[in-house]
This record gives structure tokens, sequence and C-alpha cells, in this order.
């Protein structure tokens, strides 16, 4: 076998350096990704920004109940809103009161949205109106009402305004007995009073 020529030793150098400098290229590469991780690779930063914005890698877990189409404990993204928490059960029903709701508050972790329902036409007026006497249940003297003293036996709207003004002169009734000391009402009418009303 013939002795190589010096042209021959070069290209089989050449080519020996090629092959040590592609290994210690991709060794160098190797070692590099290792502690930092390649960008965009690795299964960690794909778990980190699984968890949402600001939330720490946390999801929320919330209760949406009343006026929706599906309550239900739903996952919610770290800085979701109640709007958003409505949404995901369904959107409210027709009747749901959404003004009752900061729809624009972060939901917390744990907690229960709930959406009510309208109230019927009329609930309110009847709720500011005063409540009627029950029959059989004494009357509170420092709360009751002009209109509500009128419907006691023997006291008419003059009287019933009379006991209202001595209760406000004198902050409110201490006894029953004090009813004597209101103009209109004596013992008489105080006698059949006292089974009527309460302190």
């Amino acid at each position: 076998m013939p002795d190589p020529t010096p042209r021959q030793l070069a290209l089989y150098g050449l080519a020996l350096l090629a092959l040590v400098a592609l290994a210690l290229w991709y060794a160098g590469r190797g070692e590099g990704a290792v502690p930092g991780g390649p960008p965009g690779g690795g299964g960690a930063p794909a778990i980190a920004v699984d968890g949402g914005e600001g939330g720490g890698g946390k999801a929320l877990v919330v209760h949406v109940a009343g006026a929706v189409r599906r309550p239900g404990v739903y996952r919610m993204r770290a800085g979701s809103r109640v709007d958003d928490a409505v949404a995901r059960a369904g959107g409210p029903r027709r009747r749901a009161d959404l003004s009752a709701l900061n729809l624009a508050a972060e939901v917390e972790d744990g907690r229960q949205v709930l959406v009510p329902p309208r109230p019927p036409p009329g609930a309110t007026a009847a709720a500011g109106a005063a409540a009627p006497v029950t029959p059989g249940v004494p009357l509170d003297l420092n709360t009751a009402t002009p209109e509500q003293l009128d419907e006691l036996d023997g006291i008419g709207p003059a009287t019933a305004q009379q006991i209202v003004d001595y209760r406000e002169a004198n902050g409110g009734f201490g006894s029953i007995e004090e009813l004597d000391r209101v103009p209109g009402i004596g013992e008489a009418r105080l006698a059949s009073l006292r089974e009527n009303v309460r302190l």
C-alpha cells in the first residue's frame, strides 16, 4: 500500500478536526440545555403558564348559584371576573337581577357567586308599607307607626299621633303605664290596651 501523500494527510487532518469541532458543539449545546432549559422547550414552563396570569399557577374554584342557566362549581383562571363566572354557568336567566352584582369584581377562590332573581312587580312597594297589625300579637309601643296604633281598639288617629309625639319627646316608653301620661288615654283605656301593647 503506497504511503499517503502530504495532500491526503492534510485532508484527513481537516476531516478529523471537523468531527472534533462538531462533537464539541453538540456537547456544549447539551450542557447549556440542562440547567437553563431551551427557550420555548421543556415541560416546566408550560406548567407555570397553565396557572393563568398572575395566579402563581393556582386555578380558582367558585360556586355559581341562583338565577343562572347551569348552576354549579367551576374552575376559573386567576384574575377572572364575576361576569366570566356567570357566563361560565351558561349566562343569566331571564329574570336575573344583574344590577345586584358587581360584574367587574374579581372572583375569589372558594367563594359563591349568587345571582339573585328580580323581585316580582309590586314587591318593593309592599315592603315599604307599614305592616298591618296581626290579631293577637301585641304592638310594640316604641316602634309602631301612627297607622298601626290607629288600628288598636279605642285609639283614633289623633290619639295615635299623641302616642308617637310622647314617645319622641321622652326617648321612648319605659313602661306600659306611661301611656296614662298621653293626652286622651285614661286609666280605663289603659286597662283595655294592656293586652294589646308591649315594649
